[in-house]
């Protein structure tokens, strides 16, 4: 059985104060939860405040990116090593963000596959089609062309230890959400993709469903078989929303 996942990624929000109260709130909740696990991606200058917050309890922490650099002279890009010495233990590669907003291409999203591989960190490689893509029946190839890039640099074996995060883009942000089978098909397409090479591993991967999904839709999503999971947005600031996202995906 694939153990469940539920990841907040906080985007650019937060506050010193906002962090401590949203995690309080959080942790009184999900403290006792069993099977299921708990991580939270805050914004690169509050992963040290928000690793302090969270040490003793079962909830970790992730990196919202990394730079598929190793070191050097690279100004502004914080390295996988970096995020290691502070005992971060997952980084998103290949956010719809920034695929769309600073045109990361499925090559460079392979290479800080890899990169975050190379120094431990587990990493959630989010894929996902745009609207006009999915009416023009381009998602299986457009899903097939991310996840191939990975394959393609790391091996398919690496997907052992890679998560994959699904993002219909046309559900991030607008308040839409991809129907549960609609949602189903596509993680059973990407498995697919993965067990076209490895069938063993494909039953291993953990898939998260990263269209919005929130405390009113979570339960039905976490339903499907190939849903694992959920990369939540929105709902990640509101410690009672999370929460409940959290119990339906541990009942």
């Amino acid at each position: 059985m694939r153990r469940p996942l539920i990841m907040g990624n906080w985007k650019m929000n937060g506050s010193s104060m906002a962090n401590e109260s949203l995690l309080t709130g959080l942790i009184s909740q999900v403290s006792s939860l069993q099977g299921v696990d708990i991580a939270v991606c805050p914004p690169a200058v509050y992963l040290g405040q928000v690793l302090e917050l969270v040490s003793g309890t079962s909830i970790d922490v992730g990196a919202q990116n990394l730079s598929e650099q190793k070191s050097g002279a690279f100004t502004g890009e914080i390295s996988g090593d970096m995020l290691r010495d502070l005992g971060v233990t997952y980084t998103l590669v290949g956010h719809s963000e920034r695929r769309s907003l600073y045109g990361e291409t499925n090559e460079l999203v392979a290479a800080k596959t890899l990169k975050a591989l190379e120094v431990g960190l587990v990493p959630v490689l989010c894929v996902g089609e745009t609207l006009e893509e999915r009416k023009s029946s381009q998602m299986d190839a457009v899903l097939a062309g991310q996840i191939n890039a990975v394959i393609e640099l790391c091996g398919a074996d690496t997907f052992g230890q890679i998560i994959v995060a699904y993002e219909p883009v046309w559900a991030i942000g607008t308040g839409e959400t991809a129907t549960p089978q609609q949602a189903q098909d596509a993680h059973a397409f990407i498995r697919g993709l993965i067990a076209a090479q490895s069938p063993a591993i494909a039953e291993r991967v953990t898939i998260l469903y990263g269209g919005s999904m929130n405390e009113k839709n979570a339960a039905e999503l976490l339903a499907m078989a190939d849903v694992d999971g959920g990369l939540v947005g929105g709902a990640s600031l509101k410690a009672d929303s999370f929460a409940t996202i959290c119990k339906a995906a541990a009942e």
